[in-house]
C-alpha cells in the first residue's frame, strides 16, 4: 500500500513537471571500479574472450552521484571511493543555490526524487531539510527497495553497458577521466546539457 501511494504522489510530481509547474530531477549514486565488467563481445570460435589485466588490485573505485532532468539536463559530481554526508551535502547546497535562481526568476520549486538511504537521511542532512526549502529546493523520498521508480538508473545501466564496458584502467585518475567522456557523449547524443560539480580542494 505505501508503495501505491507513493506511486501515486510520484506520477502527480511527473505531471506537474510536465505542465511547467515545478522542476523534477533524479538523484542516484553509483560506482565503477578500474575494472568494468564485458557487456558483449565476439571472438573465434573455439576461443574465449581475454582481456589483458594490468598487475594491480581493483578494490579503488569512482563514485558518481548524479541529478537527472529527463530530456532536459544531467548534473553530478565524482568522488573517490564513495560519498559522504558531507560531499552530498556540497552536491545539495550547489543544486539548492539553482534552485533558488530558478525560484526567483519563474517562482517554480525544484523537487528531487531520492531512496531513503542513510546518505540521504542522516542527522547531519536532516539539518539541512528546512535551509533547502528556503532556497526552493524539496526531497520526495521513495519507498525502501524502488530503484525500479527512479529513471536515473537507466543512465547508469546505459553508461556501464555501452560507454564504459570490458575497460580496465591504470589508476583512478583514468577510470575517472573515461567517466566524464562517457557522461558527455550521452549528453551530446541525447541532446541535453551537462554540469559537473567540482569539489574545492584547497
Amino acid at each position: 500500500m505505501k508503495k501505491a501511494i507513493k506511486q501515486a504522489d510520484l506520477e502527480m510530481l511527473l505531471w506537474a513537471a510536465q505542465e511547467g509547474e515545478i522542476e523534477l530531477k533524479y538523484l542516484d549514486e553509483a560506482g565503477l571500479c578500474l575494472e568494468s565488467p564485458v557487456s558483449y563481445s565476439y571472438s573465434r570460435v573455439g576461443e574465449q574472450k581475454r582481456i589483458e589485466q594490468p598487475l594491480k588490485s581493483y578494490g579503488s573505485r569512482i563514485s558518481i552521484l548524479g541529478l537527472w532532468q529527463p530530456e532536459k539536463g544531467f548534473e553530478y559530481a565524482l568522488a573517490q571511493g564513495g560519498f559522504k554526508g558531507e560531499s552530498y551535502i556540497k552536491v545539495m547546497d550547489w543544486v539548492a543555490q539553482k534552485a533558488a535562481q530558478t525560484l526567483a526568476q519563474t517562482g517554480r520549486v525544484t523537487v528531487v526524487v531520492q531512496d531513503n538511504g542513510s546518505l540521504h537521511t542522516s542527522r547531519l542532512v536532516r539539518q539541512q531539510w528546512e535551509r533547502w526549502q528556503e532556497q526552493g529546493l524539496y526531497i520526495f523520498f521513495l519507498p525502501p527497495y524502488c530503484s525500479e521508480m527512479n529513471p536515473i538508473e537507466t543512465q547508469w545501466h546505459q553508461l556501464k553497458s555501452h560507454e564504459m564496458a570490458g575497460q580496465i584502467f591504470d589508476n583512478e585518475y583514468d577510470l575517472a577521466r573515461a567517466i566524464m567522456d562517457g557522461i558527455k557523449a550521452r549528453s551530446e547524443a541525447g541532446g541535453y546539457s551537462l554540469e559537473r560539480f567540482i569539489f574545492n580542494c584547497t
